[in-house]
């Protein structure tokens, strides 16, 4: 691989709503990096709510296609005609063709044009890609998911609980898979936190990231510190009803926000202000949304089925537990005190940088893209 490579990173879609969600975040997080290493890195994807229509993002050369959704199977169900006709000339135009991997009409067909092409492959399933009995997920393993996860040059993943997944989905393994985590640029660290206690849930409210669990959990916190604020973020996708309502039932209006979706920018900042990181989500392969409450020193409350909860727990640097509002409750009250907090912010922060840091992880990357074809 050349000094000045040309990466192409597909990924299935970028909206001023972050609607995807960490998918994008790592894809922009990886080319932002390479390019600041001297690669021409691109995204590519559909576009959706832009006005006016970017030609970047972030800094990084974007081709954007304007998403038209043709089945009602959310993410899955979209794609865009013109991305269809132009995905062979832009990946032969790529020296490396990078795939954010989803079952969907726009990484799937993009991977496919990298094959005929035959350009080099890289997959990145961000546990996107498991063993599933739906039949859509039966159809499209079998057209395309099987042969591209066999024939890429690289497979990348990111826990070994994903890797046995995609072992699983082709019956087989996958000797060119490739353990790549997440990283988080570094991030300067908040003040130290000041006033009433403040406690963030930065993410999509969709069922399996439990948002109500966090409406819920502020009724014990609340018994124990009255004047907590809670500050509820992110893109909806089919929780936000049922959080306002439970909201509303608790008598709890006045102590939170709900914002809605939140730029990158207006994340970080809420992190600064924040005194807790909460993600009470179960089956979180690796959240980015996490890694950047770790960069900036703002102790997480995750449960145990999140991927990063055992490097939490083992640092010091917040806690995991059990699901629900308890378990969730009990984190966020061991956090407020005022030196466990303290402890778990430097914690959270040496831990981003030593284990998660952007500098390692495109070491890697480079790496496995400059292995392709030995």
């Amino acid at each position: 691989m050349s000094s000045t490579s040309k990466v192409l990173h597909a990924v299935t879609l970028h909206s001023p709503s972050h609607a995807f969600g960490g998918p994008v975040r790592v894809a922009l997080n990886l080319a932002k990096g390479l390019r600041e290493r001297g690669h021409r890195a691109r995204l590519l994807a559909l576009g959706e709510g832009f006005d006016p229509w970017p030609d970047s993002v972030e800094g990084v050369p974007a081709t954007l296609f304007r998403a038209r959704r043709i089945l009602p199977l959310g993410f899955s169900g979209m794609t865009s005609p013109a991305l269809l006709a132009s995905a062979g000339r832009l990946v032969r135009e790529a020296d490396v063709v990078h795939v954010h991997l989803a079952r969907d009409l726009v990484t799937l067909p993009v991977a496919l044009a990298a094959l005929r092409a035959g350009k080099p492959l890289v997959l990145q399933t961000h546990g996107m890609v498991d063993p599933s009995g739906k039949a859509l997920a039966k159809v499209l393993d079998a057209v395309a998911v099987r042969r591209l996860l066999r024939r890429a040059d690289a497979l990348l993943y990111l826990t070994p609980h994903e890797r046995e997944g995609l072992e699983a989905v082709v019956g087989g393994a996958l000797p060119h898979a490739v353990r790549l985590v997440n990283g988080t640029p570094a991030q300067e660290g908040r003040p130290a936190p000041a006033g009433p206690p403040r406690i963030l849930y930065a993410a999509r409210l969709q069922a399996r990231k439990r948002p109500v669990d966090f409406v819920d959990a502020a009724v014990a916190v609340l018994a124990a510190h009255p004047d907590a604020h809670f500050v509820l973020a992110g893109p909806d996708e089919g929780e936000l009803p049922a959080v306002r309502s439970r909201i509303t039932a608790l008598g709890l209006s006045d102590r939170f926000t709900v914002p809605g979706a939140l730029s990158a920018d207006e994340v970080l900042a809420e992190l600064r202000r924040a005194h807790v990181y909460v993600l009470p989500s179960v089956d979180e392969p690796f959240p980015m949304s996490v890694l950047e409450a770790l960069a900036v020193g703002v102790p997480p409350a995750v449960t145990h089925s999140n991927g990063l909860a055992r490097e939490i727990a083992g640092a010091g640097a917040g806690r995991a537990v059990e699901p629900g509002p308890a378990g969730v409750a009990e984190a966020v009250l061991a956090l407020l005190d005022p030196a466990a907090n303290t402890a778990a912010s430097l914690a959270a922060r040496e831990l981003a940088a030593k284990s998660f840091s952007m500098d390692a992880v495109l070491d890697t990357l480079l790496d496995v893209y400059g292995g392709i074809g030995r």
